[in-house]
């Protein structure tokens, strides 16, 4: 697979707050890299909550990252075909064609957690992020 240009899928059920943070994190990471141009990122749910989870943006806003305004969006399977990575929270029962990478990166929901809870969760994507754009772009 070439690196030149890469789909990240970030996928939970309710894409409501671990796929949100993931999202945004990678967002971010995309930015600071100077890679706009070679990863493209989508998040989704199977069956998306209305809005994302207070708790999630209220650890996120602490970072700087808004999440206020993001609305939970449902993933088609078609979709999700089409990325080279489709990382799942840990509550997935994608089917998926072989072509494409799938991991689960087993996260604890943050929903109706304590805000230490959901910090330490935000801090075990944040890493993950980290790593996942190490694999695919080297330590640039």
């Amino acid at each position: 697979m070439s690196n030149d240009h890469v789909t990240f899928g970030f996928v939970c059920v309710q894409n409501a707050g671990r796929s949100q943070m993931s999202a945004a994190f990678a967002e971010r990471e995309r930015q600071r890299r100077g890679l706009e141009n070679e990863v493209e990122i989508l998040t989704g749910g199977t069956h998306p909550a209305d809005e994302v989870h207070p708790e999630v943006v209220e650890a996120m806003r602490e970072l700087d990252i808004d999440l206020s305004d993001r609305v939970p969006q449902e993933v088609s399977t078609a979709t999700l075909n089409e990325c080279d990575v489709v990382l799942t929270m840990g509550c997935s029962t994608l089917e998926l064609d072989a072509s494409v990478k799938v991991r689960d990166w087993a996260l604890d929901d943050p929903h109706g957690q304590d805000i230490d809870r959901v910090r330490e969760i935000r801090g075990e994507i944040e890493g993950r992020v980290t790593d996942l754009f190490d694999e695919f772009f080297g330590d640039e």
